[in-house]
């Protein structure tokens, strides 16, 4: 188009009589170049404009005004700002394309999707992200195949940034390195409620020691060989079971503070157990789904729309909600949200 542009006027200048002057019109060509292309392009339309000035200035017998040289003048140093301007857009430019770069290889290494197969488990999980440019917040997931089963964590860490990254990060690293160690799941859920207050301890600042701080999680186990699942509440949202074509809320009988607010009570990490049988789906999710708002103010109805896709794999029930989440909201989400959706398989 900038090239269009250039002919164009050059052509218009010379075939209309000499009164009308439409040279200036030509600075505009390297202008629109900087907009999309890199600095050599906008170098070379923008010398064409001024080959194309010089060659209507000639035509026109104009070149030997001085008025004429200093608008010449003026031309070559807007084109040259305008060259600079789009070196140092490319510039920044790259630099943006580094930092997704780092950010999507530490949500990798942060939140790994889990393994689609862990002993009888088909197991799908999903991240759909608040801000259009984010990679990584607060809300976690995890899965770790233990001796005798499978352990899920699901988590959101309270507030939003690199505080919050931080905790994630924390509290996916303490529930990866306990989670084979510990056989009994309250003694899990204390391990990761004494590592996260290190963590808040060590890195603690002055403006940050008033500030809440904390992470809502359910931790769950299920075995290979019961058709059951223990879990351990600390004050995240309750889990949905797709049974048999009905959706049941696996509320806990006595849920546990949300991890980090342990100091204020002495906690009693509770088990609670549910019958989890053979092509049941369990979906776990974070607060980020069910909070969700439509124009109207309507949250999101969670239960009817897991009721519809119920039929579905672990991955085709995640990728229906997600469509249809991000329908009732308009295509933008007011907070991060990650589900995880677990089958156990037939004849495993």
């Amino acid at each position: 188009m900038p090239l269009i542009m250039v002919l164009a006027i050059t052509l218009a200048d010379i075939l209309t009589p000499g009164s009308s002057h439409l040279g200036p019109l030509l600075v505009a060509a390297p202008a629109v170049t900087a907009s999309f292309a890199g600095p050599w392009l906008t170098a070379v339309i923008g010398a064409l404009a001024i080959s194309g000035e010089v060659l209507i200035d000639v035509h026109d017998h104009l070149l030997n005004y001085q008025d004429v040289q200093a608008g010449l003048g003026g031309f070559a140093l807007v084109s040259l700002f305008v060259v600079l301007f789009a070196l140092v857009r490319d510039r920044q430019r790259r630099e943006l394309t580094q930092v997704r770069s780092v950010a999507t290889a530490v949500q990798t290494a942060l939140l790994r999707p889990v393994p689609e197969r862990l002993g009888p488990l088909h197991l799908a999980s999903a991240y759909l992200a608040a801000e259009a440019e984010a990679q990584i917040g607060g809300d976690i997931y995890a899965a770790v195949r233990t001796q005798h089963g499978t352990r899920l964590l699901i988590g959101d860490a309270r507030g939003k940034g690199l505080p919050a990254i931080s905790e994630a990060a924390a509290l996916l690293g303490a529930f990866r390195e306990c989670a084979r160690r510990r056989p009994e799941l309250p003694d899990l859920v204390a391990d990761l409620e004494e590592s996260f207050d290190l963590t808040q301890s060590q890195s603690e600042t002055a403006e940050a020691a008033y500030a809440e701080s904390f992470v809502t999680a359910a931790i769950v186990d299920i075995p290979d060989e019961r058709p059951v699942l223990t879990m351990v509440s600390c004050g995240h949202p309750p889990p949905l079971l797709l049974h048999a074509g009905r959706v049941i809320s696996l509320d806990s009988s006595q849920p546990a503070p949300p991890l980090g607010l342990g100091g204020l009570c002495a906690p009693q990490h509770t088990l609670t157990s549910f019958p989890f049988e053979q092509d049941d789906v369990l979906l776990l999710y974070t607060d980020g789904v069910i909070e969700a708002r439509d124009a109207a103010g309507t949250f999101f109805p969670l239960t009817q729309r897991a009721a519809r896709w119920a039929g579905e794999r672990p991955e085709g029930i995640l990728k229906g909600i997600c469509a249809d989440l991000l329908a009732h909201v308009g295509g933008r989400l007011g907070d991060d949200a990650a589900l995880i959706a677990i089958r156990r398989l037939a004849g495993v």
